[in-house]
């Protein structure tokens, strides 16, 4: 009768392990060609990158140097200067992006749906326009002799700017472009998840005297961490990455005012030939992504129920 038992066990034994096989070939079967994607397009492309860095590679020389390509950027002013401008710019948008975009989510959230789609779909037509025509856009709109916003100015009195060309203000204008680039998909973000706030609460919170702003601090802006996070970060990365709108309006200009990290990576790749030094320059921007990264977690992680 054990024996008898003990057979059966292992039959179901059996069974169940060749369901999960079968199950798990399943799942990697769809799992597959992404797989193939993010692992020839994404884990290959980084690991050569990091290869390559040690490297004096250029059209014609490919020469172990270990450390020296690094060692340069520690000595690189131009370079030191384009992480300084790298940083700027993500200090400079993230916040504002996160302000903008919770302050229009929270006057349309509770609009009628018509009213809402509306709002949500004129902030975020620019996440799904082309880049190349929006920055364009920007370009007239700073246009020292024919520009919109130089003439806005002129009405006040003011004299004409060369937006672009002044390196006390083609910072600033790189910033301004990017935040109406970055706003859209929080704003979607940010709708959905007052929508997922319990009514409950709000209700409790006002029959107890509590104020608006109150109400926010303490029911809605804790319940909204999670989403908080993941734009912050989501956002963080974007803003280091930029460089599609300095090629396009400053090409690093004035004077290296408006060069970013990523900016730097295509001109001594593309420009220079200098892959190896390239190579180092994205390796080192992938640790400071991933430092800010960290401390992002850490910093807004302990809010944020998983």
């Amino acid at each position: 009768m054990e024996n008898i038992r003990k057979g059966n066990n292992l039959s179901v034994r059996r069974k169940i392990n060749k369901t999960n096989l079968r199950e798990w070939t399943t799942a990697y079967l769809f799992l597959a060609p992404m797989l193939v994607f993010f692992i020839g397009f994404v884990v290959y492309p980084m690991l050569k990158g990091i290869y390559i860095s040690f490297f004096d590679y250029s059209l014609r020389n490919f020469k172990f140097v270990g450390l020296d390509n690094y060692i340069s950027l520690i000595n690189d002013k131009i370079f030191i200067k384009s992480l300084l401008n790298t940083l700027i710019l993500v200090i400079g948008n993230v916040p504002v992006v996160i302000l903008i975009s919770l302050f229009v989510s929270a006057n349309i959230y509770k609009k009628s749906p018509v009213v809402r789609s509306l709002f949500r779909g004129i902030f975020y037509l620019p996440t799904v326009c082309s880049v190349v025509s929006i920055t364009v856009v920007w370009g007239w709109i700073y246009h020292p002799n024919f520009g919109i916003l130089n003439y806005l100015t002129s009405l006040f009195g003011f004299q004409p700017i060369g937006w672009l060309g002044d390196p006390k203000y083609a910072l600033g204008c790189m910033i301004a472009v990017l935040v109406t680039l970055s706003v859209g998909q929080p704003i979607i973000l940010y709708v959905a998840a007052l929508g997922n706030v319990p009514e409950s609460y709000l209700e409790a919170a006002e029959i107890d005297g509590a104020k608006p702003w109150q109400v926010f601090r303490h029911i809605t802006w804790p319940l909204l961490m999670p989403t908080t996070l993941y734009i912050i970060i989501i956002t963080t990365i974007n803003s280091f990455q930029c460089f599609s709108i300095i090629q396009l309006l400053t090409a690093g200009g004035p004077s290296y005012a408006t060069s970013t990290v990523m900016y730097m990576v295509y001109e001594r790749a593309f420009t220079l030939n200098k892959y190896g030094l390239s190579s180092a320059m994205g390796v080192v921007l992938a640790i400071v992504i991933m430092i800010i990264s960290i401390i992002q977690f850490k910093f807004f992680g302990d809010e944020v129920d998983y």
